[in-house]
């Protein structure tokens, strides 16, 4: 399998907001950092709805 295309930008939001080190997320695999990129985009939603 190969690595999941992220941009250095999405990987460093990744990262940080799963609290690992950035060398550990591009060894996950791959259906766990999608399921972590719909759970940030998610809760990034929610935190804009409720700013507005």
């Amino acid at each position: 399998m190969r690595p999941m295309p992220l941009s250095a930008e999405t990987a460093q939001k990744l990262a940080q907001y799963m609290k690992v080190p950035l060398e550990h997320l591009m060894h996950m695999p791959q259906h766990i950092l999608l399921q972590k990129l719909a759970e940030m985009a998610k809760a990034d939603t929610v935190d804009k709805q409720q700013e507005e």
